[in-house]
């Protein structure tokens, strides 16, 4: 699997550190921060079963291709 929206899985990784920092030094509270955390992981994990069912969507991640079908 390769990194097929860069900007996209930048923006999903500051923002999972950033929500994870925040909830560290206790200026989020845990009860508000777990279900956005949720969210913010569960969106990478679904774009990465779209990627390995070839779906056509804006996704992080992509399936990677044989030399075959390079041609």
């Amino acid at each position: 699997m390769t990194i097929g929206n860069p900007p996209k899985a930048l923006i999903l990784l500051v923002a999972l550190l950033s929500l994870v920092l925040l909830m560290a030094i206790g200026k989020v509270e845990t009860e508000a921060g777990m279900p956005i955390l949720t969210a913010i992981v569960f969106y990478g994990i679904g774009n990465g079963v779209a990627a390995t069912r070839n779906q056509q969507s804006p996704k992080i991640f992509e399936s990677k291709q044989s030399p075959n079908d390079q041609q």
